[in-house]
């Protein structure tokens, strides 16, 4: 494992030790970005999730550190840190897919809501 920094333009940088574990990029025509994304896996479990994304004038760098703890999913940028049990967060995102839940229906805004930030 290596010591990785990965720097954002919120001004935290995000530094663990770890190894990169995937990555790819692609150009979308349309507005002219190039993005970058690379998914490094931690020492510690976690995974790291990296993206650039610019168009030659502008440059957008953000990361996310996702670890699960005893049920918990916590997610970090380096400026904030959101927690939220794995279940609410399963069904987050399968109502942002727009996936059907056996559950009673709540509201992503609700999920949300409730997440610990």
């Amino acid at each position: 494992m290596d010591t990785v920094t990965i720097k954002t333009d919120n001004g935290k940088n995000l530094t663990f030790s770890g190894r990169l574990f995937s990555e790819t990029s692609w150009y979308d025509e349309e507005n002219g970005a190039l993005t970058a994304q690379k998914l490094y896996i931690t020492d510690k479990g976690e995974q790291v999730y990296s993206i650039v994304s610019g168009d030659g004038r502008h440059r957008e760098r953000r990361a996310y550190r996702i670890a699960v703890h005893d049920n918990i999913c916590t997610i970090e940028s380096g400026g904030s840190l959101m927690a939220l049990p794995v279940d609410m967060l399963m069904l987050a995102v399968r109502s942002l897919c727009g996936l059907r839940s056996e559950q009673a229906p709540v509201s992503v805004e609700e999920i949300l809501r409730a997440a610990n930030c």
